[in-house]
């Protein structure tokens, strides 16, 4: 496909035509340019190193700016734009023809657009770009659970409620309708998937991550990948996008779990945890990646040419766009201080290693980073290296060809067909933790209390990212969607559901802001009522705006749960939530408890089919649910970190006490695990050897289940860790049905980092834990790589 494409190149002046970008006034430097990529015995890096030779000093620098789209919209200034929205014709040409400017991020005013505003918005600056530069820009968003800014578009769970699917398939799909959607936008660049992880419940961008595991978030970025790009990675099909994975490296490891604050990461503890994600989905093909806000061990990571050069672009062999977040290189003259002003600000990060600065609200990058070539206090090699990157991904998107598409060309937008991926991953995702005496599923005549902030909100549903950063704008335009009240009136009959919120959210404040607080109207609601489904939760936040200090779930909704339990009735806990919010002080009072994380528009309706049970649920943790404050900590810990009780679960006074364990999920049916197998009792640490589980349904009901392999080293040179995830299945069984499972690896997939900071498979005693089983096995001698 790839080499179709070049040949295909050599149409882009008609193409040109066509589409609107060619005219009599477009300058010789453009018909040149027009000329290198008709010629089709050129590879596209040929292409790219002969364009880049025909551009001026001010034009590759042009190509390393990104602003965000307020910059150049009509607007009283440059942070607010008029509605409705316009371009101003001057600043964009300002923007292109003096700054050379190469890519455009965001929307404005932080809201959405349809598909028919952003093809007008994008074409008419491809238009100017093609004219005054010859080469396109590079228009990117935040596409994350869905194409955020994109009115009518599909919304999928976010990350961690993906992750919670544990079906890695079901992500690339959830993935490969967003890169359809967000070319349906005429964006070709998507700043996703988030490779960050989430081992610490206080971040607020855990619910961005795929959890605390490294293996799962790897096979899930891998499914991202595959989604967005292709599996081979082409990008000049119109209905892929370019991947952004980030953000590099080690951002979710603030010791406060406070967004964007200090990490203090080992080198051993670095590439153990937190680099295994990142080499897998660049490894993957992945063409972008962003960098971590964070300082690490004193070194802002924007500023640090071990991270970004040596790690990133040498030993892992990134060889495509590395851009900085939101005003990163600005950052380090203003909150890092490690820039003595603006202008060493920048000569810092592009030597260290960025490609494009994500500015986004000025042009200062521009003129500076020109003086330090000039000045040669950055080389033009790099500016080169920089730009090659930045035109080879334009090039393999086929911007050079069409800038924009035409309208209609996505006919599958907002599509049932899509729409019914993103019920599947909601259903998936949903994670039954407690059921006592069965209480659910419910019979469809129950008569139901729905009370909690959560209960009728599409905001709190979707999470941050939607529709607007902090998702404030969601309920003006998700209303043809249902919330879980109304999910559980259309399955349960509005006759048999009473509403009583008891506690609101103030949906016009910062997103921990409560009110109407009537706890006794919700406990007189109760009254005739057989069964109280109690939605708590968060409202929607992200990034450091959700910075909290207090991990319980608010008092306003722990008295809510605590007055509605006292009643006598059976209380079923929905959260809904971006984060573990602790429930240790009333979860026993609880007859079930389900997690719906950030399930998307449609997670009411999945949920009511859940609480039915004409769907049985099949979502798993992908975190560990802590019990207690002072008590966070992951599954992979150190030995001395928790005292076993079983495999799992935890003593009351172990440092360590979990109120659910990571991989922990209910279902409404029973499995039975047997017959474990390894085809070798000793193997070779860079042999393959396979593992087999015989799994059987023994309940009365189809299911979905989770299969997890996990291994522990007995005894080695570095303290091991109590077990790891190796591979997963998920497996659909019938009533009485069995499966063997039967998982492929190989010795190096035993493997940690050593005292040298090196992989070292350790020859020794070692376990495998599957299900109830397990079983012993050795490795017979110890290699390094």
């Amino acid at each position: 496909m790839k080499n179709i494409f070049v040949k295909g190149l050599a149409t882009a002046a008609l193409c040109s035509v066509l589409y609107g970008f060619n005219s009599p006034e477009v300058p010789q430097k453009q018909k040149e340019n027009i000329e290198i990529v008709m010629n089709s015995n050129l590879s596209i890096e040929e292409k790219v190193d002969k364009i880049l030779m025909q551009l001026t000093l001010e034009e590759k620098v042009g190509q390393m700016t990104q602003i965000t789209l307020d910059v150049i919209t009509k607007g009283e200034n440059v942070f607010v734009s008029d509605e409705p929205l316009e371009l101003d014709k001057k600043l964009l040409e300002e923007a292109i023809k003096k700054y050379k400017i190469g890519s455009v991020l965001n929307t404005a005013n932080n809201r959405a657009r349809t598909p028919e505003k952003w093809n007008e918005i994008i074409t008419q600056i491809q238009k100017v770009a093609m004219k005054e530069i010859g080469v396109p820009v590079l228009y990117g968003v935040d596409a994350i659970h869905g194409t955020t800014y994109t009115a009518g578009a599909t919304f999928f769970p976010q990350q961690i409620g993906m992750a919670a699917t544990w079906n890695p398939e079901l992500n690339r799909q959830g993935a490969s309708v967003t890169a359809y959607e967000t070319r349906a936008s005429s964006i070709p660049w998507d700043f996703s998937p988030v490779l960050d992880m989430g081992r610490n419940p206080a971040w607020p961008r855990i619910w961005e991550t795929y959890g605390e595991d490294v293996y799962l978030t790897s096979q899930m970025g891998i499914a991202a990948i595959d989604g967005y790009e292709g599996k081979d990675n082409d990008l000049s099909d119109p209905t892929k996008v370019a991947a952004c994975i980030k953000h590099f490296i080690g951002y979710g490891s603030e010791r406060s779990g406070k967004d964007r604050t200090p990490s203090y990461l080992p080198e051993i503890e670095l590439r153990e945890h937190y680099l295994p994600s990142y080499k897998a989905a660049i490894d993957a093909g992945a063409h972008t990646i962003m960098i971590n806000s964070g300082i690490i061990n004193g070194v802002p990571v924007h500023a640090s040419y071990e991270m970004l050069t040596k790690l990133l672009k040498e030993e892992l062999g990134f060889e495509g766009l590395v851009v900085t977040d939101w005003a990163d290189i600005e950052n380090l003259h203003n909150r890092d201080k490690v820039a003595v002003s603006h202008k060493e600000a920048v000569k810092q990060s592009i030597n260290a290693g960025i490609d494009m600065s994500m500015v986004p609200y000025n042009f200062d990058f521009a003129p500076y980073l020109i003086e330090l070539v000039n000045e040669g206090e950055v080389p033009m090699s790099r500016i080169d290296d920089a730009v090659k990157r930045i035109l080879k991904v334009k090039m393999e998107l086929g911007l050079f060809e069409k800038p924009a598409p035409k309208k209609g060309d996505y006919p599958k937008f907002g599509s049932k067909e899509h729409e019914q991926v993103a019920y599947n991953a909601a259903s998936e995702s949903i994670t039954l933790l407690k059921n006592d005496k069965g209480i659910l599923p419910l019979s469809k005549d129950s008569k139901i209390l729905v009370a909690g902030p959560n209960a009728n909100s599409m905001r709190t549903l979707n999470g941050g990212w939607t529709y607007s950063w902090q998702g404030e704008k969601t309920e003006e335009f998700a209303q043809d969607y249902n919330t879980i009240l109304e999910s559980v009136q259309n399955e349960f009959g509005k006759d048999n559901v009473k509403f009583a919120s008891g506690v609101e959210y103030k949906h016009d404040g910062l997103y921990h802001e409560e009110q109407n607080i009537d706890i006794d109207a919700a406990v007189k609601a109760a009254e005739g009522v057989d069964v109280i489904l109690l939605c708590l939760g968060e409202n929607t936040y992200t990034e450091t705006p959700g910075n909290l200090h207090d991990l319980y779930i608010s008092q306003n909704q722990r008295k809510l749960a605590e007055a509605l339990a006292k009643t006598g009735k059976p209380v079923v806990l929905v959260l809904n939530e971006g984060r573990p919010r602790l429930i240790s002080q009333f979860e026993g009072d609880m007859s079930a408890v389900v997690q719906t994380f950030l399930p998307g528009n449609f997670g009411g309706d999945a949920l009511a089919d859940i609480l039915s049970g004409d769907v049985n649920p099949s979502g798993k943790l992908p975190y560990s649910y802590p019990m207690y404050p002072n008590s966070l900590g992951t599954y992979d810990h150190k030995p001395s970190e928790a005292s076993e009780k079983m495999e799992g679960m935890y003593d009351y006074n172990s440092s360590l006490p979990f109120q659910y364990p990571f991989g922990f999920g209910l279902s409404y049916t029973t499995y039975e695990y047997s017959d474990i197998k390894i085809s070798s009792e000793s193997i070779l640490p860079s042999a393959d050897f396979t593992v087999s589980i015989t799994v059987k349904n023994t309940g009365k009901v189809e299911g979905k289940e989770v299969v997890q392999l996990y291994t522990k080293d007995l005894y080695a040179s570095i303290t091991p860790d109590n077990k790891r995830l190796r591979r997963f299945e998920k497996i659909t069984l019938k009533p009485g049905e069995s499966k063997v499972v039967t998982f492929e690896l190989n010795g190096k997939d035993l493997a940690f980092i050593g005292a040298d900071n090196k992989k070292l498979v350790e020859a020794g005693d070692f376990k495998l834990m599957i299900g109830n089983q397990s079983k012993g096995f050795k490795v017979s001698e110890s290699i390094s790589f």
